[in-house]
């Protein structure tokens, strides 16, 4: 009789096997209130991971990290139309604690343009304050219907940036910059995504934003999952909490801002941009086992050897752990690891003592192959960047293969089953925007013809990227 899958297989049916894959791989757990999660560590780990890679660049593009509240006067979301209006399906309002009606209700913060507003209006007196760019790591709720996790809970993690400039112009760079030099190098060569970087119609735009920047990936599926977005706000939030400064020339001139996030999300896009049958598969330069070192069998010389193996591979710079538990089986462990996702396993038995060799097993492209010990520390640094190369072409090549040129919404439609479609702006406008929509589709954002990044919404030759999304 043939042996159960370990994971549902994607071609079988893919929610479960995403769902199959977060429990199996011990990335996370569904939380006691509806719509949230708890996150294990090993899921946690990659969380951290991305926290760092993007914490680095954030900083390096001139912004600090700052904290504001979770909770938030409700007074302050209703200064700005739009984004209230926006926002109230998904806000969770407090209006008893400590025993008593509150005052004002309070809401838990869904987003935090509002309450930085609040500061940056007391912060922001001179043009010499400017440009002020803070980020925030931090908790959001948003009050989910349709939860699934890692990709929409009521509760997530994410880092949020604000900003305010003197002029439009800075504004505007500063957001492109952030959606560049930010979020598209971490995804692309970090998470290893090749995503495409376009603009959002105005149906689609953030709450109170006059223009959105989006990076979407292509999962495995064929469809888009939206892994950041950079917004210019203008100065909507600036003249609803009064955020001013005094000119060089003497006036008193409203700030042009900008904010953007990434989030948690970004754990199942990974998941659905590189897992496969067997499990995760995570890019060398984001995890946090590189390798793992695997005896085999029990063995005094065996687990000498390994933990040697591990000190060597650490001093070289690679995020390597020790698996000498012998006394669980070994195929039990490296289907664990497998699932996991982990670039490399070192297997090291007796017989590869004698030998002077270790198996190594390769998670992304597969197959293993014996390897002098000696020669593994230097190595494995290529062979994780060859790894890491081959998971981006692969990202890349399942996008251009699955993305169809269109002229019609019933064409976009189509295509969008199993793929991406590229449809001229011109010829869909909002009009056919909204008939896609009546089939569970969308326009993910606006591209030009060779690629880049459109100035404004009707630029010509624009092209609307469109599918089916998460």
């Amino acid at each position: 009789m043939a042996k159960a899958p370990v994971l549902t297989p994607q071609a079988e049916d893919f929610p479960r096997w995403y769902q199959d894959l977060i429990n199996k791989a011990e990335l996370a757990d569904n939380g006691p209130v509806r719509g949230t999660m708890v996150i294990r560590p090993y899921g946690y780990g990659l969380w951290e991971r991305m926290q760092q890679e993007m914490d680095a660049r954030i900083k390096q593009a001139g912004a600090r990290n700052a904290y504001f509240p979770l909770f938030i006067p409700q007074s302050y979301l209703t200064r700005e139309a739009e984004h209230v209006e926006g926002f109230a399906p998904e806000l969770a309002i407090v209006t008893r604690a400590g025993g008593k009606e509150l005052e004002e209700p309070v809401v838990v913060r869904p987003t935090s343009e509002t309450i930085i507003n609040e500061y940056f209006s007391k912060w922001v007196q001179s043009h010499r304050d400017l440009p002020l760019l803070i980020n925030q790591w931090a908790n959001v709720v948003r009050w989910e219907m349709r939860p699934r996790v890692f990709l929409r809970t009521t509760e997530f993690l994410w880092q949020e940036g604000h900003t305010a400039h003197a002029t439009y112009e800075e504004a505007r760079d500063y957001a492109a910059h952030i959606h560049r030099d930010v979020y598209a190098d971490f995804m692309v060569n970090v998470l290893a995504i090749d995503v495409v970087l376009g603009r959002k119609t105005p149906a689609e735009r953030f709450a109170g934003a006059v223009n959105t920047l989006t990076l979407e990936g292509m999962m495995r599926d064929g469809k888009a999952l939206q892994l950041g977005t950079s917004h210019e706000l203008g100065t909507n939030f600036a003249r609803a909490f009064h955020t001013s400064y005094l000119s060089r020339e003497g006036r008193q001139e409203l700030v042009w801002q900008t904010s953007w996030g990434s989030s948690t999300r970004m754990v199942g896009g990974l998941i659905m941009a590189h897992g496969d049958d067997h499990g995760l598969r995570v890019p060398p330069r984001l995890a946090p086992v590189q390798a793992v070192v695997l005896a085999v069998k029990e063995g005094d010389a065996v687990l000498a050897a390994v933990r040697s193996i591990g000190e060597r591979l650490r001093a070289a710079g690679i995020r390597a752990e020790v698996d000498d538990r012998t006394d669980v089986p070994f195929g039990r462990r490296a289907v664990d690891w497998e699932l996991k996702g982990v670039p490399l396993r070192i297997e090291v038995g007796p017989r590869d003592l004698e030998n002077g060799t270790a198996m190594l097993a390769r998670r992304i492209p597969g197959g293993k192959e014996p390897v002098a010990i000696e020669a593994l520390a230097a190595l494995l640094p290529a062979v994780l960047e060859e790894d890491q190369a081959a998971l981006l072409r692969e990202s890349r090549s399942r996008r251009e293969s699955a993305t169809s040129e269109v002229a019609s919404v019933e064409e976009a439609v189509e295509a969008a089953a199993g793929g991406w479609a590229r449809i001229a702006w011109s010829a869909l406008g909002p009009a056919g925007e909204a008939r896609l929509a009546e089939h569970g589709v969308s326009v993910r954002c606006l591209v030009a013809e060779d690629g880049s990044v459109p100035d404004s919404d009707d630029a010509p030759g624009t092209v609307a990227l469109v599918a089916r999304a998460y």
